[in-house]
């Protein structure tokens, strides 16, 4: 039976539940998710200034973290955190196997990178505008399915890097690898697609996002474990997480997971398969452990979803508190004479009063009133000089009322926006880069 793991969700997501699951969970894969559109086209950025950078920010601290026990238990890592990099992120692997004296063979996927050959004439998914009306763009990424992972697997690598490879792919490339299914059994690629988007959020199946303290109640989400699943050939598995870690694995986390970002159930497309997701059935089979099984798929599109970073301006922000009596007046009275001060400057300028309007844009309630409320400006613009008098403005209400405002910040940056196309499948080039530390350990 084969058992993958799931050690990140996102970039930024914990580090210690994968180190649980490597330590302990008997895997055969742990899996770390951790690239988003946003994350890739900012990891272009840092690649354009210095073309050793560009992987994923917390790559050293995680390998640095999980090489022992990777290399102790036999587990063979699968991650997209080679981002806009990952050739060099697999030289900076081996670099940490050496530091660690520990050997490794790593295999960098690359091939996603379409800056290069996408059609600028090919209108975006958003707004059926071309490409070239987007400028300036910085990064165009394909999604790549399990192929060139496939690929990195037979060359026996303990680390396999990717760049933007799908999210479920991850987890099918090895179910694929493991069992020797047909590229083309669609069916059992659904099977094994649906096992990959169960999984490649993290804690979300065992009830981190899920988790409500009134309606959803979950136990002990600081030490929230994350899931691995234990695949038969088949293609049915059982998620679990490991015993005594905090969350909960039962059939309300594990609908909601397999309904996550799904518009079409019939149709959920990958690069490897259209999946259909409404033939799934689940069963609580025990505590923290559901059985999955069921699914099915048809051919895979001739077409890749790209991922279109682009150069959309500067935010400026400014942030200012008012408490006490009448505190939400004062702070309304404040973004009055914010913009009145600024909207000949700014098309798009947002204020919002945390706690009372900053998610749903007006107030549901107005008989009680609160006692503290954050004001909140934001806008964006063409040039960073003219994005910072926001904040400039924000500031000076310390003193030119309305009364009793404290605690301002003030921010400017560049914004990066994404916009989704497609390329023709024949035009992504996948290649394997394979580097290595051999270590000349004595044998008794």
């Amino acid at each position: 039976m084969l058992r993958i793991g799931s050690g990140a969700g996102f970039s930024g997501d914990r580090l210690e539940p994968a180190l649980l699951l490597a330590q302990s969970g008997k895997l055969d894969y742990l899996i770390l998710e951790c690239l988003a559109e946003r994350t890739i086209a900012l990891a272009q950025k840092r690649k354009q200034k210095n073309e050793r950078e560009g992987y994923d920010l917390l790559l050293e601290k995680r390998i640095e973290l999980l090489l022992p026990s990777l290399h102790k238990h036999n587990v063979r890592l699968i991650t997209n955190m080679g981002a806009a990099n990952p050739i060099e992120a697999a030289k900076k692997v081996v670099e940490i196997a050496k530091k660690l004296n520990i050997p490794v063979k790593v295999a960098a996927v690359t091939g996603d990178d379409v800056f290069h050959s996408i059609d600028l004439t090919t209108p975006s998914l958003e707004t059926n505008e071309p490409l070239y009306s987007y400028q300036k763009i910085v990064s165009a990424n394909a999604y790549i399915g399990i192929e060139g992972i496939i690929s990195a697997l037979e060359t026996d690598a303990d680390i396999i890097v990717t760049g933007r490879a799908a999210d479920p792919s991850l987890f099918l490339a090895p179910i694929v690898h493991h069992y020797g299914w047909s590229l083309t059994d669609y069916n059992k690629l659904g099977h094994g697609t649906v096992i990959g988007h169960l999984l490649e959020c993290g804690g979300q199946v065992a009830g981190g996002y899920f988790a409500d303290p009134v309606k959803k109640p979950v136990r002990n989400l600081d030490t929230l474990g994350f899931p691995y699943a234990e695949i038969e050939k088949d293609g049915r598995a059982v998620i679990r997480k490991l015993e005594g870690t905090g969350g909960e694995i039962n059939l309300a986390t594990v609908k909601e997971q397999l309904l996550y970002e799904v518009l079409n159930p019939y149709e959920y497309v990958t690069p490897d398969v259209c999946a259909d997701f409404t033939s799934v059935h689940l069963e609580q089979v025990e505590k923290d452990a559901v059985l999955v099984h069921g699914g099915s798929g048809s051919e895979k599109p001739k077409n890749l979803k790209v991922s279109v970073g682009y150069h959309a301006g500067f935010i400026g922000e400014g942030e200012i508190s008012y408490g006490g009596e009448h505190a939400l007046k004062r702070a309304e009275l404040a973004g009055e004479v914010i913009g009145r001060r600024l909207n000949d400057c700014f098309s798009d300028l947002q204020i919002d009063y945390i706690g009372c309007s900053s998610l749903h844009y007006s107030s549901f309630n107005h008989r009680n009133q609160p006692y503290e409320v954050r004001m909140r400006v934001a806008g964006r613009t063409d040039t960073l000089e003219k994005a910072r008098l926001i904040g400039e403005e924000v500031e000076a209400l310390y003193t030119n009322g309305p009364a009793g405002g404290g605690g301002a910040r003030k921010y400017a940056y560049d914004v990066i926006g994404i916009v989704s196309s497609f390329i023709p499948r024949d035009k992504v080039k996948l290649s394997i880069t394979v580097e290595e530390h051999i270590t000349h350990e004595k044998t008794i």
